[in-house]
């Protein structure tokens, strides 16, 4: 099969040519003086990202290292933790949560809902005892939110750790690590940023690091290790393990081209590319996931199927049919996903998602007034540009 001519999936998403040319720099010994002095770059330039002062870890590895290895290190047997749930990797937190031995304690929501700050707050007022709340900014799979900005400083003002997946928020919305008292955030390179898929992007705040070093199951001597990457390379400037060099030159690719824009103006652009696409599947007759669109998410735009219409298929059509790699909604519901992320948030990346949705849904026999959508997402683009 020959390669899609559009990936507009939830991530790893296209990469800028200059990203592509990062990664194709020479590949240095990693303790090199000009590579060691690129990998301390870098971490300072995630940490300009995430809008904090704290330490800052590149984890090898896709961000589910880095997700994992966080939730080992701060867990202690019977720890009281509460996880909001709103969609699928809310869900597998808690697992881990309950395999890790924590006492484990939910709210959850429909996958087309969001977790409230007021219901939040209820529950932290019932059980004082939660020591840690853990949740998912940017829920991928399903396309929504959860408001990190009143839940985070919530949790800090009662003491509360807070655990966060941000794997596909930071940059796809407003975020403030330090001025909402976040104390562990994992962000994955591969999505709004248009970053490689290699390196998970860990923030860890003080009050964490107490937490995890009063911890003896916290990994150590182990790829899952934030411990490792403290005391080696930040304390002693050994690296715990040889760090792929190529990602490390492509993420600094990316995050120059980020900071270079603008953080905010980044976000302005994802949430500009969402209000198109959004407004033009609605007026192709399409319903969003989300059943408020302000909990909608900036990085994809979720769409309802019919239940006679199964979301793998929809997807694979629109591949095989029209060269359109779009992402069908992976366990969170029968939905299809078009992404806006990283270089696909702008310009008419999502006229094209919605022209090979409209017209694979049209084949496989959805009513769907194609034209309408296009006009429609084509005059807010216009607008936009205006």
């Amino acid at each position: 099969m020959a390669a899609p001519d559009f990936t507009l999936s939830a991530g790893p998403v296209t990469v800028t040519a200059r990203t592509l040319a990062g990664l194709g720099k020479p590949i240095l010994y990693h303790y090199d003086p000009e590579f060691r002095a690129t990998f301390t770059r870098t971490q300072e330039k995630v940490a300009q990202i995430l809008k904090t002062s704290n330490d800052i870890l590149l984890m090898q590895g896709e961000a589910i290292v880095g997700l994992e290895g966080a939730l080992r290190s701060l867990i202690t047997p019977g720890m009281p933790v509460l996880n909001l749930v709103q969609g699928v990797f809310g869900k597998g937190t808690g697992y881990w949560i309950a395999d890790f031995g924590a006492e484990l304690h939910e709210i959850e929501v429909g996958y087309d809902d969001a977790v409230t700050p007021e219901q939040v707050e209820a529950y932290l007022d019932e059980h004082p005892e939660i020591r840690m709340v853990c949740l998912v900014a940017s829920e991928t799979p399903s396309g929504t939110v959860t408001d990190v900005a009143r839940i985070g400083p919530m949790c800090r003002d009662r003491g509360i750790l807070t655990y966060v997946d941000t794997v596909s928020g930071v940059l796809g919305m407003p975020w403030e690590t330090d001025e909402w008292g976040l104390d562990l955030c994992v962000m994955g390179a591969q999505k709004c940023l248009g970053g490689p898929p290699g390196i998970a992007l860990v923030s860890v705040s003080e009050r964490a690091w107490e937490a995890i070093y009063a911890n003896p199951a916290a990994p150590r001597d182990s790829y899952l290790s934030l411990i490792d990457w403290k005391e080696k390379w930040l304390g002693e400037g050994r690296f715990p393990y040889t760090p792929s060099v190529s990602d490390v030159n492509g993420l600094e690719a990316a995050l120059d081209q980020a900071l270079e824009e603008g953080v905010d103006a980044v976000v302005a652009r994802h949430e500009a590319a969402a209000h198109v696409t959004r407004t033009g599947a609605k007026a192709m007759g399409l319903e969003l996931w989300a059943v408020r669109e302000e909990i909608a998410s900036a990085c994809v735009t979720s769409i309802r199927l019919p239940d006679h219409i199964d979301n793998a298929l929809v997807r694979d059509h629109a591949r095989e049919v029209y060269g359109v790699m779009l992402s069908h909604g992976q366990g969170a519901g029968n939905l299809i996903r078009l992404s806006h992320m990283g270089p696909t948030a702008g310009g008419l990346h999502s006229i094209v998602g919605l022209s090979a949705l409209g017209r694979s849904l049209a084949d496989l026999g959805v009513t769907v007034d194609i034209g309408a959508g296009l006009e429609a997402a084509l005059g807010v683009l216009s607008a936009q540009r205006l």
